[in-house]
């Protein structure tokens, strides 16, 4: 007998404190006016619109880098930020929970991700507790791997399931990437900051046949890549690096015959109707559509994503197929994200008969 596997529901929360506009200005006035001029002409063309943090409004409502801000003065060491990520992302996490609207009698097992903070007992732990999970709940956390860290998690709720009939396994993912602003000048630093906010998905997994089939997991990395997207942990918390060669390499990824179908996990980008690609910035959407030489609206669930919440690592993925189990049915989907590595990984969907 095939046993089978559905995501049922997402949910999605983000805090209610927009600072993309205010980190433009910000990241501006620390620029020569040559780097300023190109820093101003890549966050146009970002497709960008708002991000997110949990940090709290400044002096007279203004953002963290303002007076008063969490950034204002000295700036903060990994100690301070962390101590704010267990009380932070644990509420986030339990707002998209609630926001599934779901009995959670019954929940089996819980997967959580979360790449930007540590925190022992371990979050998993903090919104089992916190929600009310019996003790008796498998718990899974996946912790560092960044922004296909959603992929990782559904990965492992498919196979318990498919192992498990009877499973329930509630995935969550939460980032605050907003916690770790870095003091410096660089423009390719500040550009890739410029990207990141906070956000948290939840999703319930089951035999049910509802939302979307999980199908195949696929996963690959690219040779010679691994130093373009890292996360460096430092007094002042953690380094972002993401190189402005990640998405060059994805395209010629995606243009050589050999290492294109280990990208996309051997479909045919000819027979997919649904494509649920992780928003990690307006130039890798752009390379992963040419690429595959895809439809311009393709990526529109990924492209509206992207504008209202920026790139909030692990969680963004889950944005899209939010998006995705609203619209219409998809007949051949796939799912896919780039992270740390550099490593791509995905798995094929479809909606439930």
């Amino acid at each position: 007998m095939t046993r089978v596997s559905f995501l049922n529901a997402v949910a999605t929360a983000a805090p209610d404190h927009d600072v993309h506009a205010a980190f433009e200005g910000w990241a501006r006035a620390r620029l020569d006016a040559r780097a300023a001029r190109v820093f101003e002409r890549m966050a146009t063309r970002s497709g960008i619109r708002h991000r997110w943090s949990v940090l709290p409004r400044a002096e007279q409502g203004g953002s963290p880098v303002m007076p008063g801000g969490f950034y204002a003065a000295d700036w903060p060491g990994t100690a301070a930020r962390m101590r704010v990520y267990a009380e932070a992302a644990p509420a986030l996490a339990i707002a998209a929970i609630d926001r599934l609207g779901l009995s959670l009698d019954g929940v089996t097992h819980l997967v959580v991700a979360s790449c930007t903070g540590f925190v022992a007992p371990g979050i998993d732990q903090i919104v089992a507790r916190a929600i009310g999970l019996a003790p008796s709940v498998e718990r899974t956390l996946i912790g560092f791997m960044g922004c296909y860290a959603a992929v990782a998690a559904l990965r492992t709720a498919r196979h318990i399931v498919r192992s498990e009939p009877d499973a329930r396994v509630l995935v969550v993912c939460v980032e605050l990437s907003t916690l770790h602003l870095q003091e410096t000048r660089s423009l390719e630093s500040l550009l890739a900051m410029l990207q990141f906010g906070d956000g948290a998905a939840a999703a319930l997994v089951t035999a049910e046949p509802r939302g979307f089939e999980l199908r195949q997991p696929f996963a690959t990395t690219l040779a010679y890549s691994d130093a373009l997207i890292r996360w460096d942990i430092t007094d002042q918390g953690f380094a972002m690096t993401l190189s402005g060669e990640v998405p060059g390499r994805i395209a010629a990824a995606l243009a050589d015959p050999e290492t294109a179908p280990l990208v996309t996990g051997g479909h045919d980008p000819a027979g997919i109707d649904g494509w649920a690609v992780h928003a990690g910035g307006r130039s890798i959407l752009d390379a992963v559509e040419h690429g595959l030489e895809l439809p311009a609206d393709a990526l529109q669930a990924s492209r509206s994503v992207l504008a209202n919440y920026g790139n909030m690592s692990s969680a963004t993925l889950m944005f899209v197929l939010a998006r995705m189990l609203e619209g219409p049915p998809v007949r051949s989907g796939v799912a896919l994200a780039f992270g740390p590595g550099l490593a791509a990984e995905g798995f094929a969907f479809g909606s439930a008969a």
